[in-house]
């Protein structure tokens, strides 16, 4: 992917079941979840302009990216070796991608949820480095209020964890934490020096919602069908590699 490194986190804790997995098939297995979320970013984030202020870390060099091969949702050792390695490169952003996680999205949640716990707990109380979010592949478009519109929006091929350094949410002076704790890392112009009258979820949330209005949601989620389309051809070769 453009302008990301690849964190080196999920090879320090390779997880059982990806190491059964030769390393050539490893690295196409990388290869291709990192093109597949490339795709989401081009054509759905940019293309749309849904995030405008996520440009500052995407042209800042300052995105991190991680692909883990595990298959097991209780598994949380390459997740946070992956975080440790974040925190040691000085990334503000990062995308954990779980290609051969088959979890449904409230399951994914979940996940995320024992991540960010997890890595909670190796910090003193209140000073974790990062917040997360949590975006999965299934989600239908709910137009009725910005807020339903999320998921549909944070439908990226893979399930996918977004990580931010604590300090730029200080930094744009976003507003207090909402419910989760979970913001969306996409939405922040890491140069952005003004704080918004409205909270910032909020704000984007709307104008999300009138872009998607604009452009109609037949033809975003044409867009979202066909990398889903993508995947599943794409993953069910490396799947048949796998097997021979």
């Amino acid at each position: 992917m453009p302008e990301t490194d690849v964190l080196d986190g999920s090879r320090k804790a390779a997880t059982a079941d990806a190491l059964g997995l030769s390393a050539s098939l490893r690295a196409e297995w990388t290869r291709e979840a990192l093109r597949l979320h490339d795709r989401y970013e081009r054509e759905i984030v940019d293309a749309l302009a849904l995030c405008p202020w996520a440009r500052g870390s995407r042209g800042g060099g300052s995105r991190r990216a991680s692909v883990l091969l595990q298959t097991a949702p209780e598994d949380l050792d390459a997740s946070l070796a992956s975080i440790a390695a974040l925190g040691e490169s000085g990334g503000e952003v990062a995308f954990l991608i779980y290609p051969r996680l088959a979890v449904d999205r409230r399951a994914f949640e979940e996940f995320a949820t024992s991540v960010r716990e997890a890595d909670a707990a190796r910090h003193e109380l209140g000073q974790a480095p990062f917040v997360f979010a949590a975006f999965h592949p299934d989600a239908e478009a709910d137009v009725r209020a910005a807020e339903r519109l999320i998921p549909f929006l944070r439908r990226t091929p893979d399930p996918t964890l977004q990580l931010l350094r604590a300090n730029v949410l200080e930094r744009v002076r976003a507003g207090s934490p909402q419910g989760t704790q979970f913001v969306d890392p996409l939405s922040l112009d890491l140069s952005a020096p003004e704080v918004p009258a409205v909270p910032l979820r909020e704000q984007i949330a709307s104008a999300n919602l009138e872009t998607i209005g604009r452009v109609g949601v037949d033809e975003v989620k044409r867009r979202l069908d066909d990398m889903r389309h993508d995947r599943e051809v794409t993953y069910a070769r490396l799947a048949r590699r796998g097997e021979a």
